[in-house]
């Protein structure tokens, strides 16, 4: 491994964040920590998550979209932030392309995504 690998690889582990497999077309909840204040709680943002970026390494992110008020949001996470509460998937999708932004022009039945019922995890 070369020294920059190495140490994005320490500083993954030093983090102690459990991520859970997920890829475009799934859709998850990310549990986000908001700070309100004094206090601070976690607020679920469940959607379907469109992009994947950089990976799994410390610079990788993910962008989640899901419609709140007939509005469709989008909202981009940095996968390893120590603002993230936890992540779950929700259910798997199964799409044929790695960024669903076609998503953003859909509506109703044409924006929905297949369930993908045989999913194998892959192998660590």
């Amino acid at each position: 491994m070369n020294l920059i690998a190495e140490l994005e690889a320490e500083q993954i582990a030093a983090l102690g964040h459990d991520i859970p497999d997920f890829k475009a077309g799934d859709t998850i909840r990310v549990g986000y920590k908001v700070t309100e204040g004094t206090r601070s709680r976690v607020q679920n943002y469940e959607g379907v998550c469109i992009a994947r970026n950089n990976g799994t390494g410390i610079a990788g992110s993910f962008c989640v979209r899901k419609i709140s008020f007939g509005e469709g949001v989008e909202r981009v996470f940095p996968l390893h932030s120590t603002n993230i509460d936890s992540i779950t998937v929700v259910r798997r999708g199964r799409v044929r392309r790695a960024k669903l932004y076609y998503l953003r022009s859909r509506r109703g039945k044409s924006a929905r995504i297949a369930e993908d019922s045989n999913y194998k995890a892959p192998k660590a």
